[in-house]
């Protein structure tokens, strides 16, 4: 865990955040954060902590429409609720190239516990991550279901952090 101590700084131009959910039950869905933040610290006993900010109203599936009409309160409630920030409150390596994260995810004003396991690898002064998430938007009270749509999304992230 010692290569990784120090504080790192998330690089927002080599990161993405991706989901996938299915309109209407069959109609494939995908979408981006176009501005998110975030920093950590790795202490030398392999204490991990940190914090990734995204900002709600950034998001992207290329339509307009659909996105005005997640911004709503329908959906994100961006007016009300402008960041989605998921904290992490403790972490451990479990293998090489591999970290479970334990944490919580906030949006839409609610705060929920969120166990991620991710890939990662150290090139030098920087270390890129890998997450394949599943989440059901209910628990974040995110419930909209037009004409039954499913709850659970896919969130595929990619970050990459700078030791500074």
């Amino acid at each position: 865990m010692s290569d990784f101590a120090g504080t790192w700084v998330l690089d927002p131009d080599r990161t993405s955040i991706e989901f996938h959910t299915k309109a209407l039950w069959v109609i494939p869905t995908k979408g981006t954060f176009r501005s998110l933040e975030g920093a950590g610290t790795v202490t030398a006993d392999g204490g991990i902590e940190g914090r990734l900010v995204i900002d709600a109203a950034s998001v992207d599936t290329r339509n307009k429409k659909r996105n005005a009409h997640l911004r709503t309160a329908d959906f994100l409630e961006v007016d009300t609720f402008p960041t989605i920030a998921y904290e992490v409150t403790s972490g451990r390596l479990t293998g090489p190239g591999t970290v479970d994260l334990d944490g919580t995810l906030t949006a839409h004003g609610v705060t929920s516990p969120l166990a991620v396991s991710a890939s990662l690898r150290l090139a030098a002064d920087t270390v890129t991550i890998w997450a394949d998430v599943a989440i059901d938007r209910s628990a974040w009270g995110l419930t909209l279901t037009p004409l039954g749509a499913g709850l659970k999304n896919r969130v595929f992230v990619r970050s990459r952090f700078d030791k500074v």
